[in-house]
């Protein structure tokens, strides 16, 4: 399936980024070569992608005030699993919390998303091109990432299979914790 879209994502902390990219090299060459690892947070579930003509600066103007009222977020990865019965194999964070109210707000912000395929699910992929033999699948399935993962920004990737992302928007997420 070809892909064209805008995605919302946010990426990982410098530490977590390097071992989910080592990750990625080991199971999917393809994908740590292409993409950062991120946390999706609209584009595959919950929300479909932003198509990719609508204008850059209109989309900033809806994320900015998300972005300044949202405080940054400390979360903890699931247990690898594969993504919705397929070959795509992620590390899952709770639906629920900051994070959905996060989601919420900006699939709620006037951006036009396309109809989503699955429910809100927000994940890192851990290997998303290659078909998995039984035995790789098991090392990958038995993988753990025990560090806080730091959501602290949102970044606007333009994904275009099979070109590699393009990085088109970052805006840091400046709002106070409640209780703060």
């Amino acid at each position: 399936m070809q892909l064209n879209g805008l995605f919302i994502v946010a990426d990982l902390n410098a530490e977590v980024a390097e071992k989910i990219r080592d990750i990625n090299a080991q199971f999917d060459p393809k994908l740590a070569a292409s993409r950062q690892p991120h946390v999706t947070i609209t584009g595959s579930s919950g929300a479909g992608p932003i198509p990719p003509h609508v204008n850059i600066a209109e989309i900033e103007e809806k994320l900015r005030p998300i972005a300044q009222t949202t405080a940054p977020m400390r979360l903890k990865f699931g247990r690898p699993q594969r993504f919705l019965q397929s070959e795509i194999v992620v590390l899952p964070l709770d639906p629920h919390g900051e994070l959905r109210r996060l989601h919420d707000r900006i699939v709620s912000s006037g951006i036009p998303f396309t109809r989503a395929r699955f429910t809100f699910t927000p994940h890192c992929t851990l290997s998303l091109y290659p078909t998995l033999t039984p035995e790789s699948a098991r090392h990958l399935l038995a993988v753990r990432i025990d560090d806080e993962v730091t959501i602290d920004r949102i970044d606007l990737y333009h994904t275009n299979d099979p070109q590699p992302a393009r990085k088109l928007l970052e805006l840091p997420l400046t709002g106070e914790a409640p209780g703060n």
